[in-house]
């Protein structure tokens, strides 16, 4: 006769699901109540957390295994801006009674492909259940050579401001989520349809320009709430300001061909957020060398403007500031 399982049902969804994924001798095979981590010689450790909450950050019909990597991704997003490897993460996820062990499966394997794809291996946390929407939270390490991680305080007027990829395009996806007559109002291809969603969907962290933003940039931040919003908090805790020329925020062809169609998107372009691209200034003579880094690691960048004297980032369009009615998403 097969030997009784004693665990618990919420012991037996770890082993099952979420062990697989801690594959680093630190993690204990999720056995025990805590991990170990230890820095490499020479290094400090980066820490950063950001969650996701149902009906906030996604919707609840969204793939279970895009959920994963996308709470996965957003936090690896905001270690390399800070100029950090990552090393691995803690989860923590409340589980509604609908969610069946299918969804969770799901779950696990897009969080554990994005894991094993970055090597940021799971390293423990916990599971619950909620009579709330689905709730996941991602504590995520990384490394950086001691003394060398990237603040946002650290700007200096006369830097140049750059940022990668592209600009508003997870917003404008989930406006077009949220009001499927839109793709025909922006006259979008199908591709240029699916590129949007895709966006908010799953972000792409710029890991692979990590190293290149520790060595060049003076301050960097991800933008996660807006590309006005958050260069205004650079500033703000730089003591300086910025003057960005509208007309170099880069912008992809979907996201172009929208604002030809309503200009009055340009708000939503730059304030939206959920871009998930690294927004840094430097030197400018650093800027070739960037340049050079960015190519290698294949990921875009734009000069955008400059970090001048005063106080405030303002956005110039036709030679006029913009103003705009929420310059920054907030949960507030």
């Amino acid at each position: 006769m097969a030997a009784r399982d004693e665990r618990s049902a919420e012991e037996r969804l770890i082993a099952r699901y979420f062990a697989p994924l801690a594959t680093a001798p630190g993690a204990l095979g999720l056995g025990d109540d805590a991990a170990v981590l230890t820095p490499p010689p020479g290094c400090d450790l980066v820490l950063t957390t950001d969650g996701l909450i149902e009906g906030v950050h996604f919707m609840p019909h969204d793939p279970a295994g895009l959920i994963g990597g996308k709470a996965l991704r957003i936090n690896l997003s905001d270690l390399a801006a800070k100029g950090a490897g990552p090393v691995g993460f803690l989860l923590s996820i409340a589980l509604p009674a609908r969610i069946d062990r299918k969804w969770v499966a799901n779950f696990a394997q897009g969080l554990g492909s994005d894991a094993a794809s970055y090597g940021c291996p799971l390293l423990g946390g916990d599971t619950d259940r909620t009579p709330g929407p689905l709730s996941i939270t991602i504590a995520a390490f990384g490394t950086v050579p001691h003394g060398r991680m990237v603040r946002r305080s650290t700007a200096r007027a006369g830097d140049v401001v750059v940022v990668t990829g592209t600009i508003g395009d997870a917003a404008l996806g989930l406006l077009k989520r949220k009001d499927g007559l839109l793709e025909k109002r922006w006259n979008l291809t199908d591709d240029q349809s699916s590129a949007l969603a895709n966006r908010y969907l799953l972000p792409q962290p710029r890991t692979a320009l990590a190293k290149a933003v520790r060595e060049h940039a003076s301050a960097a931040m991800d933008v996660s709430d807006g590309l006005v919003g958050d260069l205004a908090k650079l500033c703000r805790a730089s003591g300086v300001a910025a003057e960005i020329d509208v007309a170099r925020v880069p912008l992809s062809n979907a996201a172009r061909a929208a604002l030809a169609a309503d200009p009055a998107l340009v708000d939503t372009i730059l304030t939206g957020g959920d871009d998930y691209e690294i927004l840094l200034t430097l030197p400018p003579r650093r800027l070739e060398a960037l340049r050079a880094a960015a190519l290698a690691a294949e990921v875009a960048i734009s000069e955008i403007g400059r970090v001048v004297a005063g106080a405030g980032a303002r956005f110039i369009r036709d030679g006029r500031a913009l103003t705009f009615a929420r310059p920054s998403y907030s949960h507030f």
